[in-house]
């Protein structure tokens, strides 16, 4: 009677030890997925209202302001594009990974631009906005243009073997065509007349 109930304790100790276990792995599983995901949530959120308020001040506010909004949205599309874009493909092609890492060093001097942008944003002496102006804007168009490059390439890389992939598969469709159109004829005097199967009784 002794050792049926130490087995029952036991049995019972083992089945709350795995749940309790069980319980652990899940919360931090969810915790993982939440320390994942809500960063991407926030920051698609940032990203979209940059966006709107960028488009905003391009579009209502005249002169120096204005053309500070453009470039910042520019700058701010054009990284923002070539980075999502890498991270997406480089899950299917490991050889994008550099190009992301020089998407991330790109990120880090567009906001460093970005920054200064958004502080003349501010300045109060409007002359001086307009005299820093040209050479922010030159800082800018160089990182665009290489944002721009990076994904304008990967594009290219991603049609040209969807393209590749498209003719080897119309080539093996091709070849399985003719296979099955190619059969034996019949033997002489065989009948051409397909077998009838004799009736089930």
């Amino acid at each position: 009677m002794e050792i049926l109930l130490v087995i029952v304790a036991l049995f019972f100790v083992a089945t709350a030890g795995l749940g309790a276990l069980a319980v652990v792995k899940t919360k931090r599983a969810v915790q993982r997925g939440l320390e994942r995901h809500v960063p991407q949530a926030r920051r698609m959120v940032e990203d979209t209202t940059l966006r709107a308020t960028l488009t905003a001040k391009k579009l209502t506010q005249p002169g120096v302001a204005g053309e500070l909004a453009a470039l910042r949205l520019s700058l701010h599309t054009s990284v923002d594009s070539t980075r999502r874009m890498l991270e997406a493909s480089s899950a299917e092609d490991a050889s994008l990974t550099e190009a992301l890492a020089l998407c991330t060093r790109l990120a880090e001097h567009a906001r460093a631009i970005d920054g200064e942008l958004k502080l003349l944003e501010r300045e109060p002496d409007r002359p001086r906005a307009q005299a820093r102006l040209p050479e922010l804007r030159e800082r800018a168009e160089r990182i665009t243009h290489s944002a721009d490059a990076l994904r304008w390439a990967a594009q290219d890389r991603a049609r040209r073997f969807a393209d590749d992939d498209l003719a080897e598969l119309s080539r093996q469709c091709e070849t399985e065509a003719g296979a099955l159109r190619h059969w034996t004829a019949p033997t002489v005097g065989a009948s051409r007349e397909p077998k009838a199967f004799p009736p089930a009784g």
